[in-house]
């Protein structure tokens, strides 16, 4: 689901072209790690930021991101594929290019707000023709197939990677949760309940 969540966000919202800049939140998660792949496959050029040296390294060096700082972005951005929101998303907005594509995927960083931060002046959005959408993967589970077919067998082959972070019995499953709600995983994050497949 992580992975066709990145593939429909990119495809219906996003669409980068070839030699574009494409930047994505929270670039080692589960959502983030596949959209910078797919993106880099597309031709664009893709910045991912991640909470801190060993996520930034990892989205490099093993995902082949071209940098991992929004400050690499000296032509502005052109997609921006967003997890996080907050302080992140108020770096990255001045940064938008003419009709650039925002793909609002989540704000994990405001899930537990209990009053609504405020948000970046949306004029810049009339003035720079941009386009911002939100999406939930299910709307188009009908797409399955397809998403499948494109990305089975670059998994296959090791073209496309993925990193699991797994957390082993159901009692420790809250502190993992909010683990994954400070950025402490790395990856996507699993529960695994037994290790015996028998029981």
């Amino acid at each position: 689901m992580p992975g066709m969540t990145a593939y429909i966000g990119l495809a219906n919202i996003g669409q980068p072209k070839e030699g574009e800049t494409v930047v994505v939140s929270a670039a080692s998660g589960a959502v983030g790690a596949v959209a910078g792949q797919l993106a880099k496959r597309q031709g664009a050029r893709v910045i991912g930021i991640a909470g801190g040296a060993d996520k930034c390294r990892y989205v490099k060096d093993e995902l082949g991101f071209d940098a991992a700082l929004d400050e690499a972005c000296p032509k502005g951005i052109d997609v921006y594929f967003e997890n996080v929101g907050g302080a992140v998303q108020h770096a990255v907005f001045p940064r938008f290019n003419d009709f650039a594509r925002m793909i609002m995927c989540g704000m994990i960083s405001e899930y537990n707000d209990t009053t609504p931060r405020p948000g970046p002046n949306l004029m810049s959005v009339v003035r720079k023709r941009l386009r911002i959408q939100g999406f939930i993967v299910s709307d188009d589970w009908q797409r399955y197939g397809e998403f499948r077919a494109v990305t089975a067998p670059l998994v296959k082959s090791g073209q496309l990677r993925y990193r699991e972070d797994i957390v082993e019995g159901i009692d420790n499953a809250p502190a993992a949760f909010i683990g994954l709600l400070q950025g402490k995983n790395f990856g996507k994050l699993l529960v695994r309940l037994s290790a015996d497949p028998t029981r």
